[in-house]
């Protein structure tokens, strides 16, 4: 019988405070979540306090004895360093350690390359996989230097590093080109839903805040949800309905974290643009977590970083059913803020209210009557305004309603009411 079971990794986490503000213990709590949502299991840690990081090999020499000394102990398979390493700091632990090493940016590219799903998410995932590796590529030496084979190949040709150098290019050349053929698809949607006069409302927030329960209980959708970290990367859009019919379009966007690689700011860019584009910014904040000011700053600074200026922000502090006691949190660089829990649906309809509110500011109200034959326009305040009432008259359809002023020169042929406009 052969045993076919396959070995769990097993790791210890190091990492590096250089100041006391610099919430080092936090940070490597949560590369513990990401050890374990990767599938490792962590058997300890350990943190040096010094001026700053070794640029030879991450850790100072009497710390990486003791790292030895906890591998030799616990029996763990490699290091994780909370902070991405440099080409050289990788290759001078590994032979330091005589053990696997990994940095945190190669722990997040994998739990990634596990979670995405559509082709987009795939092109992204190995697009920031092939940008990372490509500045961490080593030589084998002369040994696989290639001898050549015929006229003109003689010598000692090319070197295995060179040939990798190429393909990695080469196939980073390619995944750009796909991915920009994503984009203008993506951008051909935004301009169908501007053309069409639908408003976007994107969900932001911290990995684990609950922005995919957050849709699933305003659209009854069954967008794929758990307590995972990174449990959703690819961008699901659905319609929400409002108060007084009134529609709008609810986009999920990947989840933020502290020091986010900027490898995969950049293969995500055309997903978190979606927040970037979009008419209202909804940031869920996960009101249970201790850590829940911290992350709104990360998120924030994430918004700055990707240009996202001047929208709407309605910060929503979801797992209220997590607290004791109901909470009375606001956030004062957003607009509105909101108490909510996914679960429970306590403050969902508030939260409609306040997004209706917000289309209903850059509203028109009209009392208007509209001819029967023109009985169709009264369906096009429906599904962009909100109308208040309608009244059948025998000259025609006495509205009075809120309408968007994209669509209020379209309902030409229509005439005030008595006093209305």
């Amino acid at each position: 019988m052969y045993d076919l079971s396959k070995e769990e990794e097993s790791y210890i986490l190091a990492a590096v405070k250089t100041s006391d503000g610099d919430q080092t213990e936090e940070s490597v709590l949560e590369l513990e979540d990401l050890a374990r949502t990767a599938g490792a299991k962590v058997l300890g840690s350990l943190i040096q306090t010094r001026e700053s990081v070794h640029p030879g090999t991450y850790l100072g020499k009497g710390k990486l004895l003791e790292l030895e000394e906890m591998l030799y102990e616990t029996g763990a398979t490699g290091v994780i360093c909370d902070d991405e390493l440099s080409p050289a700091q990788l290759n001078n632990l590994e032979q330091e350690l005589q053990c696997k090493v990994i940095d945190r940016t190669l722990l997040i590219l994998d739990i990634f390359a596990g979670r995405a799903v559509s082709s987009e998410g795939k092109i992204q995932v190995e697009l920031a996989q092939l940008k990372y590796r490509a500045a961490r590529l080593v030589g084998l030496r002369n040994s696989l230097s290639r001898l050549g084979g015929g006229i003109g190949t003689r010598g000692p040709g090319e070197k295995k590093l060179e040939m990798d150098r190429r393909l990695v290019h080469g196939r980073i050349g390619q995944l750009k080109a796909e991915l920009k053929e994503v984009e203008r698809h993506r951008e051909l949607i935004r301009s169908n839903r501007q053309k069409n006069h639908m408003k976007v409302a994107a969900l932001v927030g911290y990995s684990c805040a609950g922005k995919s329960s957050l849709e699933n209980a305003l659209t009854q959708s069954e967008i794929p949800e758990d307590e995972m970290l990174f449990s959703t990367l690819d961008t699901t859009t659905r319609l929400l309905t409002l108060p007084g019919n009134q529609e709008i379009l609810l986009t999920d966007t990947v989840g933020f974290i502290r020091k986010l690689p900027h490898h995969l700011i950049e293969a995500f860019k055309s997903t978190l643009e979606e927040a970037k584009y979009a008419d209202i910014i909804l940031h869920v904040v996960d009101a249970s977590n201790p850590q829940m000011e911290m992350q709104m700053y990360v998120v924030y600074e994430t918004l700055r970083q990707l240009g996202v200026e001047n929208k709407t922000v309605v910060t929503v502090f979801n797992k209220q059913d997590k607290l004791e006691a109901p909470s009375k949190t606001r956030d004062f660089q957003a607009d509105y803020s909101v108490c909510v829990s996914a679960k429970t649906g306590e403050g969902l309809d508030e939260l409609k209210e306040i997004l209706a509110e917000i289309l209903r500011k850059d509203q028109i109200y009209i009392e208007r009557i509209f001819p029967y034959e023109l009985a169709g326009k009264i369906q096009l305040i429906r599904s962009k305004g909100q109308l208040l009432s309608e009244e059948y008259l025998a000259e025609g359809i006495a509205v009075k309603a809120y309408v968007p002023l994209e669509i209020y020169e379209h309902l030409a042929g229509s005439r005030p009411a008595a006093g209305g406009k």
